[in-house]
């Protein structure tokens, strides 16, 4: 058989009849490795470059994530972008994006400069996670999508641990520069992104995608789902990592081999946890993490208010890391009841949603930071309450027609 052409169309049925290594599940597990990274090696080094190098307080970490989710509130482009750019050509080129500016984070070393490197770096990272969530729906079957995306999930976590395990090994022994490090990892995105261009051929979904901005009422619930998780994510993204350096002085070594035990729990039981989803349900599933969350943010309150030392930071830090691993629940909620042509622009428009309230969450619970530390992860605690709220409105099979307890089953809606 003659070689596939990487640049001809191809349906998911035929790709069955490639080698392995150039299926589509080959490419996502590919990008869930690449990916991260870059992104990885942008976030170990991020509070140590900015605390050491540019002297950031907490209001210019708040301002630097603020700028960081702007790209993610404007992931609704991706559907302006796709009518004219494959998704999986899209998705890519904004790794390439992401590799790139990674890779020159540290020539800019003043507040101005990492801000705009941010804002560089967060349009590849967040238009290529709008595009891959949207392919893993499109691709994966439904009766096997939680158990492959915790696979996926573990992959993404396996790229991280490699980023993260270099760093720990080479920082010290060879006394590596900021930008060193970030050369070596941006530009591995970089290239892994082209080839991934040129091997594999462009797959064509079952079912074609609108192209146009939707919103549907009967979807209301997933929405709210994501607007929730977007906020409550940003107050641990944003905060719990800069206060082990802060607060506790961790050296960039020290805060590397904190993810690293994250990521090694994330990759062993990622997969169990989309098999949890399977057996049990997204209901089960996010009622589980959402409880977990509020009593994790309600012990970070308290490292502040009660004076709790070190070690119960470090272990809510790995606990939270396992609790977020069950997100998947609401990729699998959402590809159970939608109508299979909305995936990719509700992809879109649930990122926007999503990263709604992390516009203004950083910048303003920055200013919050330098007076009341312990009061940021009280809300959060409170945000996860109201997301325990929703979950528990989620149906125990839900489908198209049966998209929340509130209403009866009912035929599905056009709108």
């Amino acid at each position: 058989m003659s070689r596939p052409s990487p640049f001809r169309t191809m349906s998911l049925a035929d790709a069955k009849t490639l080698p392995i290594w150039r299926q589509p599940i080959a490419l996502l597990v590919i990008m869930s490795l690449a990916m991260p990274i870059a992104f990885a090696t942008w976030s170990a080094l991020l509070n140590n470059f900015v605390v050491e190098v540019a002297q950031f307080d907490g209001s210019d970490i708040g301002w630097l994530h603020t700028v960081r989710e702007i790209p993610g509130f404007l992931a609704i482009g991706v559907i302006a972008l796709i009518m004219v750019i494959r998704e999986q050509v899209l998705g890519l080129l904004s790794l390439v994006l992401l590799g790139v500016a990674t890779a020159i984070t540290a020539h800019f070393p003043s507040f101005g400069g990492i801000l705009m490197v941010t804002l560089l770096s967060s349009i590849g990272f967040h238009y290529y996670e709008t595009v891959n969530q949207s392919l893993q729906l499109q691709w994966l079957d439904k009766k096997r999508a939680p158990q492959t995306l915790g696979w996926l999930v573990a992959a993404g976590s396996g790229g991280t641990l490699l980023a993260y395990g270099l760093i720990i090994l080479t920082w010290r022994a060879y006394d590596l520069s900021f930008a060193t490090v970030y050369w070596a990892a941006g530009g591995f995105t970089v290239l892994i992104a082209l080839a991934c261009l040129f091997i594999f051929p462009q797959f064509e979904a079952p079912n074609p995608q609108r192209k146009q901005f939707i919103l549907r009422r009967r979807y209301w619930l997933y929405y709210a789902l994501q607007f929730m998780s977007g906020a409550r994510r940003q107050i641990f993204t944003v905060f719990a990592g800069f206060m082990m350096v802060e607060r506790f002085g961790f050296d960039v070594h020290e805060i590397t081999a904190l993810f690293m035990v994250t990521l090694v729990l994330n990759m062993g039981l990622a997969p169990l946890l989309g098999k949890f989803v399977s057996l049990f349900g997204e209901r089960a599933a996010l009622v589980f993490e959402y409880t977990g969350l509020t009593g994790v943010f309600l012990l970070y309150a308290g490292i502040y208010f009660f004076d709790w030392g070190v070690t119960l930071a470090l272990v809510l830090y790995v606990i939270d890391h396992l609790f977020f691993s069950l997100a998947l629940a609401i990729k699998t909620y959402f590809q159970k009841i939608a109508d299979p042509g909305d995936i990719a622009p509700t992809a879109a428009v649930a990122f926007t949603i999503n990263h709604i309230a992390a516009v203004f969450l950083p910048a303003s619970l920055g200013y919050l930071w330098l007076v009341y530390p312990g009061a940021v992860f009280t809300l959060a605690a409170g945000m996860a309450i109201v997301s325990l709220l929703l979950a528990t409105l989620i149906p125990r099979h839900p489908e198209i027609g049966n998209e929340t307890i509130l209403k009866p089953r009912l035929p599905a809606p056009a709108e």
